[in-house]
């Protein structure tokens, strides 16, 4: 009886240090994977101002699209957690994309090795931002399963495991920038 109660305890324990483990594994890859993310939006973030000042030189008139674009640049930098980013960063490329698309009025611009060079970069960007979202998203899928699951749950909610949130545009095709044959 007393082997049966500390076979019974010791794989309890060896249960729980597991399962605590697991969770612990998977949090720490959704801290990193959003942070890769944050790295690749510092990216954007930083490369946006230049794009905005090579199409002011050509386009300066159209006042109303680049300030917009500047606008949301702003409100994605400052925003806090990965819902209210994905929100941000929908609008920001959405901005672009409007930015993008003014330059196509202009073929002098179009054609600026500079601007190709920016437009180059942001697509660029953008493909390892949707990456990195990817990788996040599927690693907050796997860690809010094992948080909901029986009996991982028993675990979990007592050791302050708590569900994350998924960083998401509304659509794939929302998020991306239009691509221009070069």
């Amino acid at each position: 009886m007393g082997l049966l109660l500390a076979v019974l305890l010791g794989g309890t324990l060896v249960y729980l240090v597991a399962t605590y483990n697991g969770l612990a594994r998977l949090r720490l890859l959704a801290r990193n994977a959003y942070a890769d993310i944050d790295v690749q939006l510092k990216r954007r973030h930083d490369l946006v101002p230049s794009l905005v000042q090579a199409v002011q030189g050509h386009a300066g008139y159209e006042r109303g699209t680049l300030e917009a674009v500047v606008a949301a640049r702003n409100r994605a930098t400052a925003a806090q957690g990965p819902a209210q980013a994905g929100e941000a960063e929908r609008a920001l490329a959405g901005s672009v994309r409007q930015l993008l698309a003014l330059a196509e009025s202009y073929p002098d611009l179009k054609v600026g090795e500079s601007f190709l060079s920016l437009q180059r970069s942001l697509v660029e960007i953008e493909d390892h931002i949707q990456n990195a979202r990817r990788y996040y998203n599927a690693v907050v899928r796997d860690l809010n399963t094992k948080i909901a699951q029986f009996p991982s749950n028993l675990v979990a909610g007592p050791m302050g495991f708590q569900a994350q949130e998924f960083f998401g545009l509304a659509s794939e095709s929302e998020g991306a920038v239009p691509r221009v044959d070069v």
